[in-house]
């Protein structure tokens, strides 16, 4: 944004999109619509705005339109929702699940936010120490940590944690003993956040951990 400060923003992506007109095919049309784009991230009020009055946030947004103007089929985004307000968290989310489902481009996303990973990710490769220490799914990762599932509930005003290797039978069990007596029922995985703790710990100390989480039941 320093280097083109005094450009306005549709102006700059009218300019980069340029470059990709030649590579334009029947099935895929580049580059992007301009309007479309700034809608799609946000900046559509700001489209005659010079980038240098563009707050942090905003030259984000626009950080990612220049990156998805020519409809890449492979997409790098180094912490792309640095600087966004929750709504345009949500928003830029959304974006990631189309561009990968609805035009099958593949993205590398980089993230230390390991809620927005677990959201997004169809795989995801934790890092430690410049090496790879795990890679899977959210659920494949969960289950390296622990098999067992962690069943929260409420019964008779009384709060209840059990830990069990099959979730869905023990609560089948529980409402068939307890009916319309449970109330308050959380089921519960190792989170993405649980298996980077464990995981980057146990490449630091070289000690696996507790593998199987000791919840016992319990009332409160």
């Amino acid at each position: 944004w320093r280097d083109h400060g005094k450009w306005r923003v549709a102006e700059l992506l009218e300019h980069f999109g340029r470059y990709y007109a030649p590579y334009s095919t029947p099935e895929v049309r580049r580059p992007r619509d301009t309007a479309e784009l700034l809608d799609v991230v946000g900046l559509t009020e700001h489209a005659d705005k010079p980038i240098r009055t563009l707050s942090g946030g905003q030259r984000r947004r626009l950080d990612v339109a220049v990156g998805i103007v020519g409809r890449p089929e492979l997409l790098f985004l180094d912490e792309p929702t640095a600087g966004f307000d929750p709504e345009a968290r949500r928003d830029f989310h959304d974006l990631v699940h189309r561009l990968a489902d609805l035009e099958e481009t593949t993205v590398l996303l980089t993230t230390h936010d390991l809620d927005e990973a677990e959201k997004l990710a169809d795989r995801i490769l934790i890092l430690a120490g410049g090496r790879i220490v795990a890679d899977g799914s959210a659920d494949q990762l969960s289950r390296q940590v622990s098999r067992r599932t962690e069943i929260r509930w409420t019964r008779d005003g009384r709060r209840f944690t059990h830990s069990a290797e099959d979730g869905t039978a023990f609560v089948r069990e529980l409402f068939a003993q307890y009916g319309e007596e449970i109330s308050e029922l959380e089921v519960r995985r190792a989170t993405l956040e649980d298996v980077y703790m464990a995981l980057v710990h146990r490449h630091e100390t070289g000690v696996a951990g507790d593998e199987e989480p000791g919840f016992v039941e319990e009332d409160r």
